[in-house]
């Protein structure tokens, strides 16, 4: 899968947020722009990588 690497025309307004939720019993690490609509990810909280294995 090719990414879309297209720049927001303003990316110093962004604001990501990060959070684990449960919903009906599993954990979701989920990544979200707040300040776009529709701008978010999740993957089970087991799933997730590490910060420390992407350096």
């Amino acid at each position: 899968m090719t990414p879309n690497a297209t720049a927001a025309p303003d990316a110093s307004r962004d604001e990501i947020m990060a959070s684990v939720d449960t919903t009906m019993g599993t954990r979701e690490y989920i990544i979200a722009d707040v300040t776009r609509d529709g701008a978010w990810l999740s993957v089970q909280a087991s799933e997730a990588v590490a910060l420390t294995e992407w350096a």
